[in-house]
């Protein structure tokens, strides 16, 4: 553990840098620890949306904002089974008040291409997968909608692309001086991309986020996860912490 922990503390320091003032900093999608355009999470499992991805594995997070539109690239990388998935995904988010709109490419290194190209984008032989989402920030709550536009989908019922979706709701509070999150996330009909069979919960989580003052000017945001897939009996424990300068 304290290799692990080591080397992502390397890691982000090597990331390290400094943002000019007319440029926002920005909080990036679903997997986003904070307000950041540096970061670097350590998670002891990857859970997305409900599904399995990986065990412990160093996500890190660069973007860059301006005026509503962001660009970001998001990354995630396995620290102890090597044959977890490699995965880089970039997104183009453009955000107006409470209504957001994006754009996610996102690759791994496992897919229909066995090589693990990143430049092949054939349509029926890429590792990429092409999502639109599309939003609003109530501020008591939040609601998204996720579509898979192309690339490496899942299929329906009938062996057709799926063009697989996914919704979900967020509620943020805060109990004793620590910041929560509710999440309720739902595939609205049958795909292979999700394992389901037509409309099903698969996830549903609880996350709690405390700031560890490490010296006046420094802290780490630690987290704690439970989360569940119904529809795939699952249950998920995961611990995290973020490094940012």
């Amino acid at each position: 553990m304290k290799k692990i922990v080591l080397m992502a503390l390397m890691f982000a320091a090597g990331m390290g840098a400094s943002a000019q003032d007319e440029v926002e900093r920005l909080r990036v999608g679903e997997r986003s620890s904070g307000m950041t355009t540096v970061a670097a999470d350590v998670v002891s499992s990857y859970i997305w949306r409900g599904q399995d991805c990986g065990s412990a594995a160093i996500q890190p997070t660069l973007g860059i904002g301006y005026k509503g539109l962001s660009l970001t690239a998001w990354g995630s990388y396995g620290l102890v089974d090597t044959n977890d998935a490699k995965e880089f995904d970039l997104t183009l988010a453009y955000t107006a008040g409470g209504f957001n709109i994006g754009l996610t490419d996102y690759w791994f290194n496992a897919g229909l291409d066995p090589e693990g190209r990143y430049f092949k984008y054939d349509a029926h032989g890429t590792n990429h997968i092409f999502e639109a989402n599309i939003g609003y920030d109530f501020g008591a709550a939040s609601i998204q909608w996720f579509t898979n536009l192309s690339g490496n989908d899942g299929v329906n019922k009938d062996g057709k692309r799926a063009y697989s979706s996914y919704v979900e709701l967020g509620v943020p509070f805060k109990v004793a001086a620590v910041d929560w999150s509710a999440t309720v996330g739902a595939v609205p009909y049958a795909t292979s991309f999700y394992g389901t069979d037509g409309f099903a919960i698969t996830n549903l989580a609880l996350k709690a986020t405390k700031d560890i003052k490490v010296t006046d000017s420094f802290s780490i945001p630690v987290f704690a996860q439970v989360a569940a897939n119904p529809c795939a009996q699952k249950a998920y424990f995961v611990f995290g912490f973020t490094l940012q300068p």
